[in-house]
């Protein structure tokens, strides 16, 4: 059977040709493959729902979803190698700072270490594995900025409450990770912190020692799994109550006599 011809469009948009199948491996990676054939770019699902007989996914390359991932995946690393904020944990509390200053310095980068591979921590869900969070005034004016609904029994109650846990998380993660100056790196655990001697005798945070958790959980029986590391003046933690981060860091202080 003769390869079937794809088009091949510019990232631009500027141009597009046709390129045979045997020929795919030749195109640069900075390129995309559009839907072929007949087939018009649905601008809603409801246009693309109204012409199911004609569908199909567009064709695409191993090595094309590889380069697009990687390439990306590594910008990041050496863009957010110097950061100016690293926060541990993305649970409500570290995406919570995460919106308030990407929101206010967007001069600044900030990079997000977290050591589970879904982001959110314990925040999907409210206490007790029950679904519904309940949120302290005036916090509630946090759930107005990033347009989270939630109950409010009156003006005399304390407290107000969003109907799932998951609902508040996914609005907040939603809206950290479209900021440009944020970045998110998720099944990463920070191992170690980098000191430095502050020229007063004393001694800083200057960034984290990181590494991919499943590394992590593999330095008994594997070697040669070296670290990577980000360096910042300003480290948050807030891996909270699960988290062993705040204690190791407050141990590791200690132990280099940075704190009593």
């Amino acid at each position: 059977m003769a390869p079937h011809a794809m088009n091949e469009e510019t990232m631009n948009g500027s141009s597009t040709t046709t390129v045979p199948a045997t020929k795919m491996a030749a195109i640069p990676h900075t390129t995309t493959v559009p839907i072929t054939g007949t087939q018009t770019k649905p601008d809603t699902i409801e246009a693309m729902a109204g012409n199911w007989a004609d569908f199909t996914f567009a064709s695409i390359r191993e090595s094309q979803v590889s380069r697009a991932m990687t390439r990306r995946y590594f910008a990041d690393l050496d863009k957010y190698t110097e950061s100016d904020i690293v926060i541990v944990g993305a649970g409500s509390c570290g995406l919570s700072a995460a919106y308030v200053l990407g929101k206010a310095r967007p001069d600044l980068k900030i990079a997000i270490i977290e050591a589970g591979v879904a982001p959110g921590g314990g925040a999907w869900l409210g206490g007790q594995l029950f679904s519904a969070m309940v949120m302290r005034k005036p916090a509630d004016a946090f759930l107005r900025e990033v347009g989270v609904p939630y109950e409010d029994d009156g003006p005399e109650s304390n407290f107000v409450v969003v109907k799932h846990a998951a609902l508040f998380t996914s609005t907040v993660l939603s809206k950290v990770l479209q900021y440009p100056n944020v970045k998110l790196f998720n099944a990463t655990a920070v191992e170690d912190l980098i000191t430095r001697t502050d020229g007063e005798g004393g001694i800083r945070v200057a960034g984290v020692v990181t590494n991919w958790t499943l590394v992590t959980m593999h330095h008994d029986d594997q070697s040669c799994m070296d670290p990577n590391t980000i360096n910042a003046p300003l480290l948050i933690s807030t891996t909270g109550h699960d988290g062993p981060f705040g204690a190791f860091s407050a141990k590791r202080m200690a132990s280099i006599g940075a704190i009593p």
